[in-house]
């Protein structure tokens, strides 16, 4: 298992961004973005919110990176901000799931409408 460097994972991103242009890419931020959107409201599932939320973050991390490639090519400000936004992510749905277990054990059910109270 080797390690991948800083500088080899910014000659990737740049090799990947110089061939789709910046409009496919907020296009594809874009899609992901509404479908994270109709699935929050949409879903009655705790799991599936939850799911829809991530979908959302990871379309703001795409458009960091791709206006980090295009406004400022050679410096990895989008980067940090999109290692930030997968770190915060990441403490969020630990926590998350363990509010929809402990949910889970209570009414037996991660459906949001069974689920009105929140007394122990």
């Amino acid at each position: 298992m080797h390690c991948v460097s800083s500088y080899n994972l910014k000659r990737l991103i740049i090799i990947i961004m110089e061939q789709v242009p910046l409009l496919h890419v907020l296009i594809l931020s874009t899609t992901i973005f509404f479908l994270g959107m109709y699935g929050f409201f949409a879903r009655r599932n705790m799991l599936m919110i939850l799911m829809s939320i991530e979908l959302i973050l990871n379309s703001v991390n795409i458009n960091f990176l791709a206006f980090n490639h295009y406004l400022y090519p050679h410096k990895l400000e989008g980067l940090f901000f999109s290692m930030f936004i997968i770190t915060i992510a990441a403490g969020e749905v630990a926590v998350a799931i363990a509010i929809i277990i402990n949910l889970y054990r209570r009414f037996s059910t991660v459906d949001i409408e069974d689920t009105n109270t929140m007394k122990y």
